[in-house]
């Protein structure tokens, strides 16, 4: 368990060849049959190197490891995406800027987790993931029910102290 948060917080803070050196440790056939997952793991070590701008240094890190993706259309755009932001002196205010952020990387990590999990034979989900995910659910339902016809919105505290 201890080895699998490493490895998330790895990918998480941008580390991303070392989440995949403890991946391949603790789940060595995982990228290996999952290629979508190590794809994007390569492409956030692509885009650290960007945003540490050493541009040289991502061109052949992306000639080495993301060029034999090239063969496959699916993949093709998305390295276009990335390369083009070799072309900003800087990225972050590219049309591409998203590749670079923080939310790109947590998506990352949480697949990661995720397939981590699932290669486990544990839930994708966290019993306190699937509570919130429903929790929203019945919230989101609840207001678009009490919300018809000028009712007031459905509020958890307001139906408690009835």
């Amino acid at each position: 368990m201890l080895c699998k948060t490493g490895i998330f917080h790895s990918a998480l803070d941008g580390d991303a060849l070392k989440a995949i050196e403890l991946t391949e440790e603790f789940t060595p056939d995982l990228l290996e049959n999952n290629k979508d997952l190590h794809f994007d793991l390569l492409s956030l070590h692509f885009a650290e190197l960007i945003c540490l701008r050493k541009c040289t240094e991502a061109l052949g890190f992306a000639q080495m490891k993301l060029t034999p993706f090239g063969t496959m259309q699916k993949y093709v755009e998305k390295i276009e995406d990335f390369m083009s932001l070799l072309a900003y002196e800087e990225p972050e205010k590219s049309p591409m800027f998203h590749l670079l952020s923080l939310e790109y990387r947590q998506r990352v990590a949480e697949n990661l987790n995720r397939e981590i999990l699932a290669h486990s034979n544990l839930p994708r989900y966290s019993a306190v993931e699937r509570l919130i995910q429903q929790a929203t659910v019945v919230r989101q339902s609840l207001n678009q029910e009490f919300g018809k016809d000028g009712n007031q919105l459905f509020s958890l505290k307001d139906f408690l102290e009835r």
